[in-house]
C-alpha cells in the first residue's frame, strides 16, 4: 500500500473554526475526526487538539498546537477552476471576513493561508510550448489579482 501524504495546518486555537470554514467553501468536504486534549496537557483538558477533514475529498489535519507558528507564503494550496464562476466563488468566500488579495492569483484566507486561484486553462498556457503565447499570458497575469479568464483567454489569442 503506498504512503499517504496529508497537510497538517497548525493553528493557535482556531483549528476546528477553520476546518468548519473551510469545510464550507469546498463542495464534498466533512470533518471525519476531532480528537481532544487530555489531561496530560499541553492545551486545557477537553479542548480541541486535531480536527481531521476531506476538501474535495483529499485528507487535511488542523492541529491546535499553540501560537509559536504562523502561516507564511512559502507554503500555498492551490486550486484549480475550470471556469470564471469557480475562480470567483473561491477567491469571494476565501478573501471574505478578513482575507487579503495579492497578485496573480494568490490571496490569503482570514487565517493567514496561502492560497493560489488557478484557471486550468491559466495553467496550460503557461506551460505549453508555444512560448510566445507564455509570454503574452504572462504579462496579463502580472497585472491582475484576481485572474480574469476572458483576458487570459485574449492574452493567449494574441
Amino acid at each position: 500500500m503506498p504512503n499517504s501524504i496529508t497537510p497538517c495546518l497548525w493553528f493557535d486555537t482556531e483549528a476546528e473554526e477553520a476546518a468548519k470554514f473551510y469545510c464550507s467553501v469546498f463542495k464534498n468536504s466533512r470533518f471525519t475526526l476531532v480528537s481532544h486534549y487530555s489531561d496530560a496537557g499541553p492545551r486545557p483538558k477537553g479542548s480541541v487538539m486535531m480536527v481531521a477533514f476531506e476538501l474535495d475529498g483529499r485528507p487535511f489535519t488542523a492541529l491546535n498546537g499553540g501560537p509559536q507558528y504562523k502561516f507564511t507564503e512559502a507554503i500555498s494550496l492551490q486550486i484549480t477552476c475550470d471556469s470564471q464562476e469557480e475562480v470567483d466563488h473561491y477567491w469571494d468566500r476565501l478573501t471574505a471576513d478578513g482575507g487579503s488579495e495579492n497578485v496573480c492569483g494568490w490571496l490569503k484566507d482570514k487565517y493567514g493561508l496561502s492560497w493560489q486561484v488557478a484557471p486550468r486553462n491559466l495553467i496550460e498556457y503557461m506551460t505549453g510550448r508555444d512560448l510566445e503565447k507564455a509570454k503574452r499570458v504572462a504579462e496579463a497575469m502580472f497585472k491582475m489579482k484576481k485572474i480574469d479568464i476572458a483576458t487570459i483567454e485574449r492574452a493567449a489569442q494574441g
